[in-house]
């Protein structure tokens, strides 16, 4: 659900990021503005709820969603389980909405600073138009803030997604987590505290790399 919902807040949050930078001031700026702040102020648990009942109960003819459900379902017989992949939608959208908001203003404000350097105006000095200023020059430059932004929040969402996952009744490790403490069950505590731990390592050795790749300046060194 987390892999899922920062893909979302990546791909959604850059091109709304984009759009606020290029129509600066615009009524574009402002629309995307207002959704941004509203994402960031908007609790998780609320999204949850209202998201279920919408589009979970209200709109369900429409959807085919559901207001809860795990990733792995038992079938009727209970003699398997099967991958639901519906019920990733809902969880990880909620889970996606703020970070996604984070991802916009970071996008719109770093990329407005790209778009004022000397090479920028040079670029379009040559007769390059704005998509092609930005796809070759501008976007490049302007992902690390958001890439540093991204594995903070990534990090977050592997144990801080428990309210969403309760209300949607999701099987991941924030609820696991939770269920334990309450069970007083050490030993999973310390296994998932483990596995959070090796994720987050993980996580910034690959954004170390990504770093490396994004800014020729930065090497890695043996």
């Amino acid at each position: 659900m987390a892999v899922f919902a920062i893909f979302i807040a990546i791909v959604i949050g850059s091109i709304l990021g984009v759009l606020s930078a290029v129509f600066k001031d615009s009524v574009i700026d402002r629309i995307i503005a207002v959704f941004s702040t509203l994402g960031m102020s908007v609790p998780s648990f609320f999204s949850a709820i209202l998201f279920a009942w919408l589009f979970g109960f209200v709109l369900h003819e429409f959807t085919g969603l559901e207001m809860t459900g795990s990733l792995y379902v038992v079938d009727d017989f209970g003699e398997g389980t099967y991958i639901q992949w519906k019920n990733l939608i809902l969880p990880a959208i909620v889970l996606g909405i703020r970070p996604l908001a984070v991802v916009i203003q970071l996008m719109r404000n770093s990329l407005l600073e790209i778009l004022s350097q000397d090479y920028i105006r040079t670029a379009k000095a040559k007769g390059l138009n704005t998509f092609q200023v930005i796809k070759k020059h501008a976007l490049k430059n302007a992902l690390n803030p958001l890439v540093t932004a991204i594995s903070g929040w990534f990090a977050s969402m592997l144990a801080g997604a428990v309210f969403v996952e309760y209300i949607f009744n999701w099987n991941g490790l924030g609820k696991e987590i939770v269920n334990s403490l309450n069970t007083l069950d050490l030993p999973v505590i310390m296994g998932s505290v483990l596995v959070i731990a090796t994720l987050f390592i993980v996580i910034n050795i690959v954004v170390d790399i990504i770093y490396s790749w994004l800014d020729p300046r930065i090497r890695l060194e043996s």
